[in-house]
């Protein structure tokens, strides 16, 4: 059985690349709450190869590189109920492994929806106009211009030469 005619040619090559292109359009993958969200709460091995493959594979490719990190654009995607509006994850020239969310809310909603759907909680680490949060297991939340950015971030291992 044939499976349709091959295409070859420019034809082709267009082909492909709609498909390619399409692929980082489609739609968010029903883990992603699950893989994202375990990470982003430290219950997970914050390994920045491991978020930057995911991410690759269900958003194509980071649309900038800035501050050690990639920033992938989300578009649809949704933690706790927020819009996460970008996902970065650590470069190799920064000095701990991390994962982060931009999500469209504050700190305080996002807190709230967290302890709610997870009953992970968080405390304030500083007395400042606009606090850090911090959990246990060290993920934070912290404000970023009128959103919240929440982040796990790990210390790198050292090389077993130098343990």
């Amino acid at each position: 059985m044939a499976a349709g005619p091959v295409r070859t040619g420019a034809a082709g090559i267009a082909a492909a690349l709609l498909l390619v292109a399409g692929m980082s359009s489609a739609a968010v993958p029903s883990h992603f709450g699950i893989v994202m969200g375990n990470g982003l709460l430290c219950r997970d091995q914050t390994s920045n190869r491991y978020y930057f493959d995911y991410m690759v594979r269900f958003f194509g490719q980071p649309y900038k590189r800035d501050g050690g990190a990639y920033w992938f654009r989300t578009p649809q995607a949704k933690l706790w109920g927020y819009d996460v509006k970008e996902v970065i994850v650590s470069d190799e020239t920064y000095a701990y492994r991390f994962v982060g969310a931009v999500s469209d809310t504050t700190p305080d909603k996002l807190e709230a929806a967290i302890a709610k759907q997870d009953g992970v909680r968080y405390a304030k680490i500083d007395r400042s106009a606009f606090p850090v949060r911090e959990t246990r297991a060290g993920g934070r939340i912290v404000y970023f211009d009128r959103r919240s950015k929440i982040f796990c971030a790990k210390f790198k291992p050292l090389p077993p030469a130098l343990r």
